[in-house]
């Protein structure tokens, strides 16, 4: 693989011709060189997969001058082709719908690699700074473009809300740049209003206004080559000997309408796909289940659209879970709140994880609305075998269908079972998603930090942050590295 990328940069000196002094990129920012050579693509009407579309498509034509920093960030990729085609492939579920949503905006289609730099196309990200999903959104500028929140879902997560976002974000920036591809991309990083001031910065010393020239943070000046960078390999793959992954120039995933609120493993089930799946398509939803409302929108692989087509489909009619989420207010207790909605004590306090009666002003609790069958609890993960057990016995005493039970662990549904053993019964109930799966991330205090406003920003309790910093002295410090445990499917 050295002799690989050596022979990169002998391929790029070569295409730009015999120069003692290798020419930057800076040389030729924005506008295409009288020296530059076009490589003219007739468009077509079919496409052979997303790539082929890409590299037709783009607005980019010439062949830009690489510097040695973007042929760094080609060489980091270009180390390990086979990591760098499943890097590619992140983006197998998203990458056909950003395109349209930039063409839809009149915007370059190449603005579609920006994901992979932000979070390579992971709608799960969170970064230390707690920028989150696919495009990164801070909290303020996701409120901006009508990315909300609540207990029940996180716009910022759902990678089609937000890419509408994000983009609508760029037509701005692109305009406001006056269509300077590079300065939008570093005043997405940056922010408009950093850039415009090292612009009039600049300005005012009779200097350069374009990317190259501007006394931008690091972070931004890295930026934009990793872009080029990336562009420059995927637009010419054959010339760094590089394979792209199969993503077809079609869309695929289907967008649905189920009526009411849908229990996400109820669905993944009848689908035959992995729950896992299931959330990745709708990461927005960050609980159990979508929200109680009158319909719930899904994104779910198109070739199991025919399911929905069934007649035997159990989700055409309202799916009444029949579950809510309740904000504990002042003068609130358990035996009101039971009686309020008509369920028990202990099932509220099983459902809520709570090992005492008492309650916590603003805290969320799931109640189940009645005693109806819909709302058959099973209150344990795991269930340890006694003697005389059978897996037709507990799945009766629990209510469960003994295949379902079986299937859940890997078990035929008439094997024998060892005392001990330890037998998941929880996986089809609400227990199993209750609590999202954690990610742990480091973050680094900044001044006037203190553990509400991180808790806050990652909305996680005081008391996770504590229990998991172990911290002896509560007393935060700039610069201070701790953990903190996210909930990210």
């Amino acid at each position: 693989m050295e002799r690989q990328l050596l022979t990169i940069f002998f391929i790029v000196i070569s295409v730009f011709g015999c120069q003692q002094t290798p020419t930057t990129i800076k040389d030729i920012p924005n506008e295409i060189s009288k020296n530059t050579s076009y490589e003219l693509v007739e468009k077509k009407d079919s496409y052979e997969n997303i790539w082929e579309y890409l590299q037709v498509n783009n607005k980019i034509k010439q062949n830009n001058y690489l510097d040695e920093q973007i042929l760094s960030y080609m060489n980091n990729h270009l180390r390990d082709l086979d990591k760098f085609e499943e890097y590619l492939n992140d983006s197998y579920y998203f990458l056909y719908f950003v395109i349209k949503e930039l063409e839809k905006n009149n915007l370059p289609i190449e603005l579609s690699i920006l994901p992979y730099i932000e979070s390579n196309y992971d709608p799960f990200s969170i970064s230390p700074s707690g920028a989150v999903g696919m495009w990164q959104f801070m909290p303020r500028t996701g409120r901006l473009y009508e990315l909300n929140k609540s207990w029940w879902s996180e716009d910022r997560h759902d990678p089609f809300k937000s890419t509408e976002a994000a983009i609508g974000y760029l037509k701005y920036l692109y305009q406001r740049f006056d269509g300077d591809i590079y300065l939008s991309i570093a005043a997405y990083n940056a922010g408009p209003s950093l850039v415009d001031k090292r612009i009039n910065q600049n300005k005012r010393k009779g200097e350069d206004i374009d990317f190259w020239s501007l006394n931008l943070p690091t972070q931004t000046k890295n930026y934009v080559p990793k872009y080029i960078a990336l562009r420059e390999l995927i637009l010419n793959p054959k010339k760094y000997g590089i394979t792209l992954p199969n993503i077809p120039y079609d869309s695929v995933v289907q967008k649905i309408t189920i009526p009411g609120q849908v229990e996400i493993l109820a669905l993944s089930e009848y689908l035959e796909i992995k729950p896992e799946l299931l959330y990745k398509l709708n990461a927005g939803y960050t609980k159990w289940a979508s929200a109680p409302k009158d319909e719930s929108i899904f994104f779910i692989p198109k070739e199991k659209y025919f399911l929905f087509l069934s007649e035997k489909n159990p989700f055409n009619k309202t799916n009444d879970i029949n579950w809510i989420s309740h904000t504990v207010n002042k003068g609130d207790n358990l035996w009101d709140l039971a009686i309020k909605y008509d369920t028990e004590v202990d099932v509220i306090k099983e459902v809520n994880y709570l090992n005492n009666d008492l309650l916590s002003i603003n805290d969320n609790l799931l109640i189940p609305l009645g005693k109806t069958k819909s709302n058959n609890f099973i209150p344990y993960e795991m269930y340890i075998v006694s003697e005389g057990d059978t897996l037709w016995s507990i799945a009766k005493k629990y209510n469960l269908n003994v295949n379902n039970l079986a299937r859940m662990n890997s078990l035929n549904k008439n094997d024998y079972l060892q005392l001990g053993q330890q037998l998941s019964i929880g996986n089809k109930n609400i227990y199993r998603n209750m609590e999202s799966k954690k990610r742990t991330i480091l973050y680094s205090v900044k001044q006037g930090d203190n553990l509400f406003k991180i808790s806050e920003l990652f909305d996680v309790t005081i008391s996770s942050i504590e229990e998991i910093n172990k911290f002896s002295n509560p007393t935060l410090m700039p610069g201070q590295i701790i953990k903190i445990a996210i909930r990210a499917f």
